[in-house]
């Protein structure tokens, strides 16, 4: 009888330590946990996916130079390969879209579509120098990627070097010039004096200027999450689906749209769970609410996935996958909602300062 009375007290103590272990970290711990997710968020996802995109550049300018001086279907080849390549890194950072990317309209000026065909036909027409200096006072949807999409690849691919004129070819060293140095910029902006953007989500509640809280930065970029989900779902998806026009598909000449559309996602992804080592939303959501880590968690891979049931190019799944299109854009609606009803109330409550 003594032994069971001591085997029960046993029982209970390794019970209630269990649950004790299971429950929100001390103070102490969670504010530490929330000053380092908002650190390793600035340098291992911001800085170091806009020091990526840079690099990226230089290559895509690089080889669209070669292009232009040794006009061969290899060196057409490899602009597309480097386009490509830049593209997955600039899709994937538009998970973090807030800060100097808005500020000033750097987005816009790398990334607006559709093309302006009419336009485009004009200014290969003019004398139009197409220096740097002349691309920079092009209206937007004559700047950027989508251009130098067009230019190189034509129709899915199709165009070949030897159909590239001289003037496509000054304009996409200009446009590719113009790139290059939008996306220095915007690495500079996050990295450099006068700006230094890292540092103002790093010091939020701690001397930022641009946020006076925590909760400020967190909330900026719990946005930036939401706001992608509905660019990709109720945007950039469901614009040319709804009107069933290939024209409003976004990277059409390239075939590149649904690569677009799920490393959108996957820079939301990356944000959430973090990349390489350090801590990240994942870590202060389940420090706290573990089932509400696990549900964004698998909403966020069920969200990516659904984008591989679309077995064609997205402006034919408009037309003849409608079903598997609509199925990836309500994975996302259902994860915008987690994110806006859940997510963004879990920050407002538990990071207060």
């Amino acid at each position: 009888m003594k032994k069971a009375i001591i085997g029960s007290a046993l029982f209970i103590l390794i019970i209630t330590a269990c649950n004790k272990a299971s429950q929100a970290p001390p103070a102490d711990d969670f504010n530490t946990l929330k000053q380092q997710v908002l650190t390793d968020f600035a340098n291992n996802i911001a800085v170091s996916e806009y020091l990526k995109l840079s690099v990226a550049a230089a290559n895509l300018n690089t080889s669209i130079q070669n292009l232009e001086a040794n006009t061969t279907d290899a060196n057409l080849q490899s602009a597309r390969n480097n386009w490509k390549s830049m593209r997955q890194i600039w899709e994937q950072s538009e998970g973090f879209l807030f800060g100097p990317v808005e500020d000033f309209d750097y987005d816009p000026n790398i990334d607006t579509w559709p093309t302006d065909y009419t336009q485009m036909d004009s200014l290969m027409a003019s004398s139009n120098p197409l220096d740097v200096s002349d691309i920079q006072s092009l209206t937007l949807s004559l700047r950027g990627y989508h251009p130098i999409e067009y230019i190189i690849f034509g129709d899915h691919g199709s165009r070949t070097a030897a159909e590239l004129s001289d003037r496509q070819k000054k304009y996409m060293t200009g446009l590719s010039t113009d790139l290059l140095n939008t996306c220095n910029d915007l690495y500079l902006s996050w990295t450099s004096a006068p700006i230094n953007f890292a540092q103002e989500v790093i010091n939020a509640g701690n001397g930022s200027s641009r946020y006076a809280k925590k909760q400020e930065a967190y909330l900026a970029i719990v946005s930036a999450m939401i706001g992608i989900c509905e660019e990709v779902g109720g945007g950039k998806m469901k614009e040319p689906f709804d009107t069933q026009d290939p024209q409003l598909v976004e990277s059409p000449y390239s075939g590149n749209s649904i690569d677009d559309f799920r490393n959108n996602i996957t820079g939301l992804q990356n944000v959430y769970l973090g990349l390489n080592s350090g801590k990240s939303l994942k870590d202060l959501v389940a420090a706290k609410n573990k089932s509400l880590d696990n549900t964004i968690q698998s909403q966020i891979t069920a969200a990516i996935n659904s984008f591989s049931n679309m077995t064609v190019f997205y402006e034919e799944a408009i037309i003849t996958q409608r079903v598997q299109a609509q199925q990836t854009m309500d994975a996302l609606g259902t994860l915008k909602t987690t994110l806006e009803n859940e997510l963004m109330p879990f920050i407002q409550q538990n990071i207060p300062d």
